[in-house]
């Protein structure tokens, strides 16, 4: 008797997924898993989000609700049974139309729509300065997990679309390095910030 292997929703197969990036391979979490819930497992302890498979931090970042500048209004919280239904007909969307793997569609996504460089401020003498820094890898897959499902939200509110719909387009647009995505733009525009301070 073969074993079987552990597909997301017993449908997505982790096997051949890959991280194009070496600095964020060693913070994304891309093991095998059936169902993205670890119940808040280490959610006290320092890093332990980086042993929090990739798709459930999409869910947990899929989790704000409210309008154009409201992070969280407290209508999604807790909701998460919800929105894995929505992560899941946004990653049906994405294998009917793009003929991929939408594991490695979300993983292409996130490592096209991490910004690179940010900016902060350094007081010295009492004047304050905008100084160009390096992103950590975790910075760096935090924001862009937080630009893609803010792009999927703001599509969501403007047009009408369905959440699952403007998610995928967003997960697509982004994985192809797409500049009408909005977490690619997000990215260019911190980037040239951080370029002109320096």
């Amino acid at each position: 008797m073969s074993e079987q292997k552990t597909a997301l929703f017993d449908k997505w197969d982790f096997e051949g997924v890959t991280v194009n990036d070496i600095s964020l391979s060693k913070v994304m979490n891309i093991k095998p898993i059936y169902v993205p819930h670890t119940f808040g497992r280490g959610a006290s302890k320092r890093f332990a989000k980086e042993r929090v498979n990739i798709v459930e931090r999409l869910i947990n970042n899929m989790m704000h609700y409210g309008k154009l500048y409201a992070k969280n209004t407290g209508r999604m919280a807790g909701k998460k049974w919800k929105v894995m239904n929505i992560v899941k007909s946004s990653f049906e969307i994405i294998q009917m139309r793009t003929k991929k793997n939408p594991i490695q569609v979300l993983v292409d996504a996130v490592v096209n729509a991490g910004p690179n460089e940010d900016t902060t401020r350094i007081s010295y003498g009492g004047v304050v300065y905008h100084v160009s820094v390096d992103v950590s890898p975790n910075r760096r897959l935090d924001l862009a997990l937080r630009y893609i499902t803010q792009g999927a939200r703001f599509a969501s509110y403007k047009t009408g679309k369905p959440i699952e719909e403007s998610l995928a387009d967003e997960l697509i647009m982004a994985s192809t390095n797409d500049q009408n995505s909005y977490s690619i733009r997000k990215k260019q525009e911190q980037e040239k910030m951080a370029a002109a301070s320096r």
